[in-house]
């Protein structure tokens, strides 16, 4: 490790306190307070100086087995990422147990089978041996969540989602959480929503809540942790109830608990949201809701994975099907009629395919669509929306874009104060996961430059504090957050007039088979991870400073 000095730089130091113009010393990974005889110097006169962005909500679990830099999260800021999320971790996994995980990443985060097949070794069983194994490959640090999926299918397999646990199945969960923990997990996450290959609850949803206060009071014991959940936003009454029982473990086991996805689309199912928690920061339990900045836009090509079709039965089977195979059944003519009928329009729906854009496109003939709506052409060429998705498709040979925009998380007076709320934090990104639908990653750019810069609604000092110590201090990831001295050294040095995010790119860089989206940042000038350059506005470095935190 060498001494770093940052001179002449306007200081947002993750507290909350007003912007000052002062130096950073930096020596051995951690802020002091001088160096005498720097080994290098950066000027940053002009720009800000930040602690590094933690982003609490990623799916980054398999990408960091072949990308430990957890691209392109650097990029715009982020030196922590949080992975584990939605009850679903990498371990603990018996060997017979990996079909099982694959098929619930398939399906719940889009991460396909022939990604892990070309690129995720299995070379572990227990939690401390994956973290061991991403450990010293490293560019980013990374808290690591264990699922409650993955723990409870580990100990019951199939009865896993079948019934409540017996005593001694919750005393060997139990253990495992120990274990984790003692190896340098950052906590737990469930869910009360998610649905598995087969349509079936997943093995946390199985679970009672004697469980699921074991589980927590079995992290607790260690000092830290934190209780991740995905709720059942489908049914408003239910997420309700999902909040005052995270408000009993929170209370029973003394920690904190975390609440995701709570959107800003306004209306009152909003505000019951809040309103439950904040009833239960009164009460004495923390549970948090987070929220993204971003309108929750997504994209949808036939040729790839969609959440979006999981509402209609032929087209999921279809889509189940691999690549190679989907364009002979989607122009089959004998199930273009039932593929057709399951896309009309339903009511009540917060938003439907009719309502999507098209967006890039490959064949001459479907080049004078683009920008419009797949309702207006349906509505002036006579068609059905699912006949318009098909006949767009197939001449693309599956390839074309469709895209939802300004549609969910779209009140964006609703999500500033979300974003400021006490009871909220900042986060829901999902990044690594749904790759081939949207890039999560870019939520901090899109704060600064849009909420801090263009519309003033944010001061840079909070929103800074909001991506930083505020998530540490309540996620329990210690000696970071601050620039204040001792602190582990993740640096920003931005640019705060020029900071944004450039257009999304479909680039073809992920193994078995696999497209993503990404979304790149401009401005940030230097990323700093325990006190080294990880990135720069030159690329990446071959430092790989990134700890378990």
């Amino acid at each position: 490790m060498s001494s770093l000095l940052i001179k002449n730089g306007t200081v947002v130091d993750g507290t909350g306190t007003a912007p000052v113009r002062r130096d950073v010393a930096i020596n051995d990974g951690k802020i002091v307070d001088s160096v005498s005889s720097p080994d290098r110097v950066i000027d940053a006169t002009d720009r800000v100086v930040s602690p590094g962005f933690i982003d609490i909500h990623t799916h980054f679990d398999p990408q960091l087995c072949w990308d430990g830099l957890a691209t392109p999260s650097l990029e715009h800021g982020v030196t922590t990422v949080v992975i584990g999320n939605c009850s679903l971790s990498l371990a603990p996994v018996k060997p017979e147990g990996t079909t099982k995980l694959i098929s619930m990443f398939q399906v719940i985060e889009d991460i396909k089978k022939p990604t892990f097949d070309a690129a995720v070794p299995w070379c572990w069983e227990t939690f401390p041996e994956y973290l061991d194994f991403i450990r010293g490959k490293l560019g980013v640090n990374v808290g690591a969540l264990v699922g409650h999926s993955a723990v409870r299918y580990y100990v019951m397999g199939k009865e896993s989602q079948e019934r409540a646990a017996t005593t001694s199945e919750i005393d060997a969960m139990c253990s495992i959480v120990d274990e984790a923990m003692a190896a340098g997990a950052l906590g737990i996450s469930s869910s009360y929503l998610d649905m598995d290959e087969e349509m079936r609850p997943v093995p946390s949803r199985f679970a009672e809540v004697d469980e699921k206060v074991a589980l927590a009071k079995a992290m607790a014991a260690h000092g830290r942790g934190i209780w991740q959940v995905v709720p059942y936003i489908v049914d408003p009454e239910q997420a309700i109830a999902n909040i005052r029982e995270l408000g009993d473990i929170s209370l029973a086991a003394g920690i904190p608990c975390s609440y995701q996805p709570l959107l800003g689309s306004g209306g009152r199912a909003l505000d019951d949201q809040v309103n439950a928690l904040t009833e239960q920061h009164e009460r004495g339990a923390r549970v948090y809701g987070q929220t993204m900045p971003r309108t929750f836009d997504m994209n949808m090509r036939l040729s790839e994975t969609s959440m979006l079709l999981f509402g209609y039965p032929t087209w999921k089977t279809i889509m189940d099907l691999p690549a190679d195979e989907r364009a002979s059944k989607f122009g089959d003519a004998t199930a273009r009629e039932q593929l057709v009928s399951e896309m009309a329009p339903r009511d009540g729906r917060v938003f439907s395919i009719a309502q999507m854009t098209v967006g890039d496109v490959y064949s001459e003939e479907n080049k004078p669509y683009q920008g419009r709506k797949i309702a207006e052409i349906a509505e002036s060429e006579g068609k059905e929306i699912g006949e318009v998705v098909l006949d767009l498709s197939l001449r693309d040979n599956l390839d074309t874009e469709f895209k939802l925009e300004g549609v969910v998380n779209a009140d964006q007076e609703a999500v500033v104060r979300l974003i400021d709320s006490p009871v909220c934090h900042f986060g829901a990104s999902d990044a690594g996961a749904h790759i081939t639908q949207f890039c999560g990653t870019g939520d901090t750019t899109y704060l600064l430059s849009h909420f801090v810069r263009e519309s003033g609604s944010i001061s840079i000092e909070r929103g800074v504090q909001c991506m930083t110590s505020e998530l540490a201090q309540d996620w329990g990831i210690r000696d970071r957050g601050t620039l204040e001295t001792g602190q582990a050294a993740d640096v920003v040095i931005f640019d705060a007039e020029k900071v944004k995010i450039t257009k999304e790119e479909f680039v073809d860089d992920f193994p078995g088979e696999a497209r993503r989206y990404v979304r790149r940042a401009s401005g940030f000038e230097h990323v700093l991870v325990n006190g080294e350059v990880v990135f720069s506005a030159g690329g990446y470095s071959d430092a790989r400073p990134g700890e378990i935190v």
